[in-house]
């Protein structure tokens, strides 16, 4: 059953800590973006090649109230203008998760607000009515990001039907690794993304995994393997080798397990809706890839802006704001749940 929407405007404070970003966002509506702060630790986490859950969940401790306050002073409101708390409570880092729930928590219970946990992959998806006002349920979304590839029918707010999911490592996982092969460092998905613009993506033919009795489900450590034996197989023989050639051949091939798998979904559920999200969403081959295919067969496609893609609180509050005018809410018992589910 399709949810009404309240005619007064609901404001939500959301928070976002589940990774290496410390976020703060004020929404209204779930689409409309008073403000959106981002306290990033990438800049720490490379040091070490990727993140340090420890580091990140001191760093969380540290920003989450500025990027609270800061939220808030942009948006040019107080606790008392908001009608919701809205959290990331999973999945992700269970000590990085701790934190932003547990200051949603005591704000919810001094402010005596609402509280609505939020599901990570569910914030993900909801970055799409952000930056398409006009998007509505049912569509086809892909999920592409550090940890997580899902392939999902968005039947309604908040009611998911996942068709397909990562067996091995999530593609952005597999950049990230590719990455520190050739030497780029982290973060691996943008340096990657950059570099096989200097490369032909023709120039080495890197597997394409397919799943026998699951068509939409992926699978990334074939390629990842790939790429390191390549790598691996000119240095024993003394052979030069293009990184970017090798980045570009590498993207491609991602590229287009993911294209291909989602235009099969689509075709196979009639779904003539199609939206990407995720960190890896922001790779320029997968926007335009989807984008030529979409338009191929006649699709709607939709993506959200980049800094959208990446972890951030805004979308956290889209989603939230969908679950609270369903009725969702939860106590002061609300814990992190690092392995949550969607749908759960």
């Amino acid at each position: 059953m399709r949810i009404v929407l309240e005619q007064k405007d609901i404001t939500v404070l959301a928070i976002e800590s589940s990774c290496d970003e410390t976020a703060a966002a004020v929404v209204v509506n779930g689409r409309k973006v008073l403000s959106n702060i981002i306290a990033s630790q990438i800049d720490i986490h490379k040091l070490y090649g990727g993140v340090v859950p420890e580091i990140a969940s001191r760093k969380h401790i540290e920003k989450i109230n500025q990027v609270i306050d800061e939220a808030l002073t942009e948006a040019g409101k107080t606790l008392d203008d908001m009608d919701a708390v809205c959290v990331t409570y999973g999945p992700g880092l269970v000590g990085a998760l701790l934190v932003g729930v547990g200051a949603a928590k005591a704000i919810s219970y001094a402010a005596d607000k609402p509280l609505v946990g939020v599901h990570h992959i569910e914030g993900h998806i909801s970055a799409n009515y952000i930056a398409n006002p006009g998007l509505e349920p049912p569509f086809l979304c892909l999920v592409a990001s550090g940890g997580h590839s899902h392939l999902v029918i968005v039947r309604d707010y908040g009611e998911y039907e996942i068709l397909g999911r990562t067996r091995d490592d999530a593609a952005g996982e597999a950049f990230d690794k590719v990455a520190r092969a050739i030497g780029l460092g982290y973060p691996g998905g943008p340096k990657i993304d950059r570099l096989s613009k200097e490369g032909n993506p023709q120039a080495i033919e890197f597997p394409r995994a397919s799943i026998d009795g699951a068509p939409y489900d992926f699978s990334f450590s074939g390629v990842k393997s790939a790429v390191l034996n390549y790598i691996n197989g000119c240095k024993m023989k003394g052979l030069s080798y293009s990184e970017a050639d090798i980045a570009a051949s590498f993207q491609q091939a991602v590229v287009d397990v993911l294209v291909n798998h989602t235009m099969l979904a689509a075709k196979d559920y009639g779904i003539k809706k199609v939206a990407i999200a995720g960190g890896v969403a922001c790779n320029s081959g997968l926007r335009e890839g989807m984008k030529e295919a979409c338009k191929k067969r006649g699709y709607s496609f939709y993506m959200p802006t980049p800094i959208l893609c990446t972890d951030n609180a805004a979308m956290i509050g889209a989603a939230g704001y969908y679950d609270f005018v369903k009725g969702v809410r939860h106590g002061l018992d609300l814990n992190a749940v690092p392995g949550l589910k969607l749908g759960e």
